[in-house]
């Protein structure tokens, strides 16, 4: 959702580069404990005291700090901005309607943190000394009053028109808060002017978050709830991985790592046919697995390998769908960021899903090479002689960054650190790689970038993760999870039907909802629905997982056609038609993954 906001309001501030800093010291803070705490048990045979708590409770403050960082800078995730399709006067008339109802929802959320603030204060528990929960819970309520700001200020420059915004923001909030929405029209008029917002261009978190709010109040219970089941999500013991893995992604986005990459597999498979196409898939596999957001990928990639697959006479249909649909791999593999939340939300150990989706995510790279060098054959491509000579420097040159997977590896299944350890461990190795060995990056100028654009990325997606949470909570308080086992208990009696139906359901749920989200909202849903047709915990996992890879590519609100699309200025159509061929060869794969169990039960024995 983007406003008018100045330069000066977005980013170039004194209070921005405040916030900025102290985000940064944050994240930083995060990487620094759990190394510690590796040092202090290898030493003295004891860590540190709180150090686990305080990691998690980082988590929860980076979350709303960069929530608001990403409100600040216009960057949370909607479903497209509607509203620039109006002209003046209507254009701004629609978006301060947008913004009054993205505000509401704001203070409403805010409201729910502040119910539980006043809750913990009574109770009186402490985190660590010195640090109360309800210290800590406070950012629950700051975080989404100063996005309810935010939404307000970015909605024009002039402050008539904010005031208005404001105004009727609270107007808003007071009706819900009040008891007028138990009524049934009351609640269906709230319902359908949220669904209004959301298509208008509303950020999605206000869209899933309202949701939870209309519901808990038509049903007359606390909003509290609602940030209860917040604050215990993004505190788990595993989310802390999030924002460190994503910090080490945007550390080797910033450097020149896919300059080395692009020459590394183009030495390795540059004799192949469709070589370039074939590095374009491995690339951007790797780049995807660490920064755990395909967009990042293409928009990192995009400008390199484009250029160079038309060059060896590609189509240019060809190339764009195959860098759109290649943006989507390496989901599957160790440290991707949807398989830890994944493992957070359904009780599922990380370790266990990085075994199990290493097999389906090679099936579904290699479909995608073999289709590349399918491609080249019919392109005329032209391949490059191997020279070991070649191979050689490119290795040498590329050393550290190929090491990577390596130490992240060894880190997770050697028994030398736990999930969270590792990735702190991966934030250190980038930041002496790039920063000290090759030199890609500038301490004063890069670094920051690299930490801004982490602490943004997981504050959007912690905010939505947030708002789905709600959600969440009110279905399962509902017994929605529970209605739709006994009807699929009572209606479907083949293991094999209950599977095409899952695919079928999650590839809708792909093309509607981004991944985070629905991990969250989904899968509590789908579980127990699993386990009484004895499909593997994990298996279900993988199968989840591959086919929300392929939502990225759906139509109609794929995220990587839009993301694709914008960094390649192409028509959303012309990326939709070039991508599908490339769709459809995946959902192969998929459907291979949902009925050869094998696939992904292989390494757990």
């Amino acid at each position: 959702m983007e406003g008018p906001l100045s330069g000066r309001e977005r980013g170039g501030s004194f209070p921005a580069r405040v916030e900025n800093a102290v985000s940064i010291a944050l994240l930083c803070g995060m990487a620094v404990l759990p190394l510690l705490e590796i040092v202090g048990r290898r030493l003295w045979r004891t860590g540190i005291p709180g150090s686990a708590a305080l990691v998690q409770h980082a988590t929860l403050w980076i979350g709303f700090l960069g929530g608001a960082i990403a409100a600040r800078d216009g960057r949370h995730l909607s479903l497209g901005r509607l509203t620039d399709r109006f002209r003046e006067p209507y254009r701004g008339v629609l978006a301060a309607i947008v913004a009054a109802v993205s505000a509401a929802i704001s203070l409403l959320l805010a409201y729910s943190g502040f119910q539980l603030v006043r809750a913990e204060w009574a109770d009186r528990q402490h985190v660590v000394p010195f640090l109360p929960v309800w210290l800590a819970e406070a950012v629950i309520p700051a975080g989404f009053a100063l996005i309810a700001w935010r939404l307000v200020r970015g909605v024009s420059p002039g402050w008539g028109v904010r005031a208005a915004v404001a105004a009727t923001a609270g107007a808003g909030m007071a009706f819900v808060a009040s008891g007028l929405i138990l009524g049934t029209a009351p609640f269906l008029a709230a319902l359908a002017v949220l669904l209004v917002a959301v298509i208008l261009g509303a950020p999605l978190f206000v869209g899933l978050g309202g949701l939870a709010v209309l519901f808990f109040r038509h049903a007359g219970v606390p909003l509290a709830s609602i940030s209860a089941e917040i604050y215990r999500l993004v505190t788990s013991p595993s989310l802390p991985t999030i924002p460190l893995f994503a910090f080490a992604g945007y550390l080797l986005t910033v450097g020149n790592v896919s300059r080395r990459l692009v020459r590394f597999f183009r030495a390795l498979v540059g004799w192949m046919p469709g070589a370039v196409a074939v590095v374009t898939v491995l690339v951007c596999t790797f780049f995807t697995t660490f920064t755990g957001a395909s967009g990042v990928t293409i928009v990192a990639l995009g400008g390199i390998l484009l250029p160079a697959l038309l060059a060896e006479r590609y189509t240019e249909k060809f190339s764009l769908g195959l860098l759109t649909a290649s943006g989507s791999l390496g989901l599957l593999f160790p440290p991707c960021l949807p398989v830890i939340l994944y493992g957070v939300v359904a009780g599922i150990a990380v370790d266990q899903l990085f075994k199990g989706g290493f097999l389906p995510g090679v099936l579904l790279t290699a479909i995608m090479a073999a289709w590349a060098v399918r491609g080249g054959l019919r392109a005329g491509a032209e391949r490059t002689p191997f020279s070991l000579k070649e191979l050689g420097a490119a290795a040498r040159d590329a050393k550290w960054d190929l090491l990577l997977p390596v130490i992240v590896l060894l880190g997770i299944f050697g028994g030398f650190a736990t999930t969270v350890e590792a990735a702190a461990m991966t934030v250190l190795y980038a930041f002496c790689s790039e920063v000290f060995i090759q030199r890609d990056i500038d301490l004063r100028r890069q670094f920051p970038e690299a930490g801004t654009e982490s602490v943004r990325l997981v504050g959007g997606f912690l905010i939505l993760l947030a708002a789905a949470t709600g959600l969440t909570g009110y279905m399962v308080d509902a017994g929605v999870p529970q209605t739709i086992f006994e009807w699929v208990r009572q209606t479907i009696h083949s293991r094999f039907a209950f599977l095409l139906i899952l695919n079928g359901f999650l590839l809708v749920v792909g093309a509607f909802m981004h991944i985070f989200s629905a991990i969250v909202v989904v899968v509590p849903i789908i579980a127990p629905l699993a386990a009484a047709f004895n499909v593997h915990p994990v298996h279900l996992g993988i199968i989840f997982l591959a086919n929300l890879e392929l939502g990225f590519l759906m139509p109609p609100v794929g995220m990587n056609l839009f993301l694709s699309a914008y960094r390649f200025d192409r028509p959303f159509m012309e990326v939709v038609r070039a991508t599908l061929p490339f769709l459809l060869i995946l959902l192969g794969g998929v459907l291979a993954i949902t009925y050869v169990p094998a696939l992904t039960t292989a390494l757990l024995r």
